[in-house]
């Protein structure tokens, strides 16, 4: 889960429309009905792209410098960047109900100061994992 910033190629269409493809993925394209469009279609489809390289743990390639990026006159390069960890907040926060174990005299103390078990475990998590509370 990481901050990533890719070279999209965007390609103005006779319609108006933009195709956007990313030279460092075989499978990464899509389209937009105008720049903003096709600007929030590429971030769109880069985090999914990067999302299912993570979850697959599939090697992510190093982005190729932008100023490299060959292109025809009706194409311009520019960055793309995603965050994948928001990605996950927006699109994968369903709770997930999971099963621990305490001591009996712990959960007693914690239970009578009214702690919420899945808070702490929540909290605790993000911080082993090194993950900014929001």
């Amino acid at each position: 889960m990481a901050k990533y910033a890719y070279p999209a190629i965007f390609t103005q269409e006779d319609s108006g429309m933009y195709s956007i493809n990313f030279p460092d993925f075989e499978a990464c394209f899509t389209q937009g009905d105008n720049l903003q469009d096709g600007l929030d279609m590429a971030n769109d489809v880069l985090c999914l792209t990067l999302y299912d390289l993570e979850e697959s743990r599939g090697e992510i390639p190093k982005p190729s410098n932008p100023l490299e990026v060959r292109v025809d006159k009706n194409e311009f390069v520019t960055l793309v960047s995603c965050d994948t960890l928001e990605y996950r907040r927006y699109h994968d926060n369903k709770a997930v109900k999971k099963t621990l174990t305490v001591p009996a005299w712990l959960n007693a103390i914690a239970e009578r100061e009214g702690i919420n078990f899945s808070q702490v475990l929540q909290s605790a998590l993000k911080e082993m994992l090194h993950i900014e509370n929001r």
